[in-house]
């Protein structure tokens, strides 16, 4: 009798122990357990910790609750500008409410990505060239917001959505390049320009200066000698101002006129300076001279008389 109520006891024993076994469940802090009996949602959702269940007629299944970083993979589409495109992105995202998850969608990660992908060929359809490549901020919200609408149904939150990179084809690349380099090089000859407007005026200035005391362009001609002279050169440059030359012209013809007076004086003769060059004469003074008779066509010019 005492061999068959310890034989008993044992066998109690060891069914408790498998019972306990097979029910009890732990529960991780970033867990929860959505427990379904026979085949309906239990009432509450179980937290983090050690739990119960009935073996055989429950079944819990464990939702991670972390935030989730899911790649999108590259999708190919044309710009609202016909350009194509290559566009990846990641997602961020987390479960708010564990019996949603488990309950509404078959499998939550897989919807998530399945709508990122379809989320991001819309946003391509819709943006230019320009926004996928400097307004990115905005293409993000608009993207949060495409995937966060039907997500909140499968409780399911989105955190964010990050474009990561946009590639383009080679030929658009080159032709960014170009304009890019078109761009740099009218800065560049408007700086240049800009800048010999402002030299331009200041040597006008310089001029107007220079012009009110001829002392001073001998002065700016003595420094820009001894400037160059400063280098160790072999050859010396002397610049020669235009003035000068105009002077000893003006020197020559004074000296040739003072000669010319001085022999005709000399002779005798009464001498003239030499008369300034006349202008062309119009077909109608030649017409007027052809038309004068011929007694008067032989009297000298009105300078030449007594």
């Amino acid at each position: 009798m005492v061999e068959e109520l310890v034989t008993a006891g044992v066998a109690l024993a060891c069914t408790g122990t498998v019972y306990l076994m097979a029910a009890a469940r732990v529960v991780k802090q970033y867990e929860r357990g959505v427990v379904l009996r026979l085949g309906r949602l239990a009432s509450e959702v179980r937290g983090p910790g050690f739990t119960m269940i009935v073996p055989i007629i429950d079944r819990m299944r464990k939702v991670n609750m972390q935030i989730v970083t899911m790649p999108v993979p590259a999708q190919e589409g044309i710009t609202r500008d016909n350009v194509t495109v290559r566009v990846d992105a990641v997602v961020y995202f987390k479960v708010v409410d564990a019996a949603d998850a488990v309950i509404r969608v078959e499998d939550y990660r897989f919807a998530v990505s399945q709508m990122a992908q379809t989320s991001l060929r819309s946003i391509i359809g819709k943006s230019e060239l320009d926004d996928l490549l400097s307004n990115r901020e905005k293409l993000n919200q608009g993207l949060e917001l495409m995937m966060d609408s039907p997500a909140i149904g499968w409780g399911v939150t989105v955190d964010r959505v990050e474009i990561k990179d946009v590639s383009l084809p080679e030929t658009m690349k080159r032709s960014m390049a170009r304009q890019a380099e078109a761009t740099r090089d009218r800065r560049a000859r408007v700086i240049n320009a800009d800048a010999e407007l402002q030299a331009s005026r200041k040597l006008a200035e310089a001029a107007e200066a220079m012009s009110d005391q001829p002392a001073a362009l001998q002065l700016r001609l003595l420094q820009t000698v001894v400037a160059v002279a400063a280098e160790k050169n072999s050859t010396l440059v002397l610049p020669f101002p235009v003035e000068l030359l105009r002077f000893l012209e003006r020197s020559g013809l004074q000296a040739q006129a003072q000669t010319a007076a001085a022999e005709a004086e000399r002779d005798g003769v009464q001498w003239r300076a030499p008369k300034a060059p006349r202008a062309p004469r119009t077909a109608v003074e030649h017409g007027a001279e052809d038309s004068l008779p011929p007694e008067l066509a032989d009297l000298p010019p009105v300078e030449d008389l007594p």
